[in-house]
């Protein structure tokens, strides 16, 4: 694979605001947190800086940092509100926070998640934001498997299900909320601890940050759930954590499932087609967990009135 030629550069920038942060700056070599098209991040010491997707500008970006500096005990405050520009692509600083721990998923901080969730809906966005970019990103994972997918029978079942959803999920109308604050992207790898080790969990990444749907910040573990990828305790655990929190994404009490059909729907979509996507660029079968994600879009296509499932019963 050829290296990245923007990692040596965003190290260097990490590192400088590490040292202008501290004056004893434990120093060693920067380590690489993600290196993917749509997001390249490094970590200093105490430090991390963030190149964005190259689709992103800086009036899309702008505001979102904004609503970050002004919801700290919400959301990861960035470094700065202004975003710097490296090699073409908008580059972030933040303070580095701990993340969920991968290895131990008995320790997942559901109940956290749940709760910094209900509060983000709960609460007015401090500037004006655009739209949730939960259903753009879909579109966008749907348009690449359109691209990659001609003839294989599992990208004909995610584009069957796809067609089911309603435009405004599928980004070609405007989300029918278009006041409340929501994430745009909720999985456990968007929560860290600051300060590090043992602070408070916070929500980080604002790329997809804006006013929309909310359940579509909840649709993600829905979605697992449904797809029997999600233990139903746990899913439990996060849904009965919104609700005390006092989340408006779903009713109170009661079937919380007609208020999140179609976000469910949407993300295993979107989920699926990244799969399918992944698995023909490699030349290789889906794996259990990717074919479990197209079965459901299968049962998706067949009963488009909502999401057939096993688990959520």
């Amino acid at each position: 694979m050829t290296p990245n030629p923007l990692l040596p550069d965003l190290s260097a920038r990490a590192e400088a605001a590490a040292h202008s942060r501290t004056s004893a700056c434990p120093c060693g070599a920067a380590v690489t947190l993600a290196d993917r098209p749509d997001a390249t991040v490094v970590r200093h010491a105490d430090t991390v800086a963030k190149a964005h997707a190259p689709d992103i500008a800086p009036d899309d970006l702008a505001p979102r940092l904004a609503a970050a500096t002004r919801l700290p005990g919400l959301l990861l405050p960035p470094l700065g509100a202004t975003p710097l520009e490296l090699h073409g692509r908008l580059v972030t600083l933040w303070p580095y926070g701990s993340p969920v721990d991968a290895d131990d998923p008995d320790a997942a901080p559901w109940e956290a998640a749940a709760t910094l969730l209900a509060r983000l809906h709960r609460t007015p966005a401090p500037v004006p934001l655009p739209a949730m970019r939960g259903p753009a990103k879909a579109a966008h994972a749907v348009a690449r498997l359109r691209s990659a997918g001609h003839g294989s029978l599992a990208a004909g079942t995610v584009l069957r299900a796809w067609d089911t959803l309603p435009a405004w999920a599928r980004a070609d109308a405007p989300q029918p909320d278009t006041a409340t604050l929501c994430h745009g992207d909720l999985h456990l790898g968007q929560l860290v601890r600051h300060p590090a080790p043992d602070g408070p969990w916070l929500l980080i990444d604002v790329d997809d940050l804006g006013v929309g749907v909310p359940g579509w910040d909840l649709g993600r573990p829905a979605a697992w759930f449904a797809c029997g990828l999600l233990p139903a305790d746990e899913w439990t655990r996060f849904l009965d954590a919104y609700r005390a929190a006092g989340g408006p994404a779903v009713p109170a009490d009661g079937d919380p499932w007609p208020a999140l059909d179609v976000p469910a729907r949407a993300l295993t979509v979107q989920s699926a087609a990244r799969a399918v996507t992944k698995a023909l660029a490699g030349r290789r079968p889906l794996d259990e967990v990717e074919q479990a994600l197209v079965d459901a879009c299968d049962r998706m296509a067949s009963v488009p009135s909502q999401l057939v499932h096993e688990h959520a019963k």
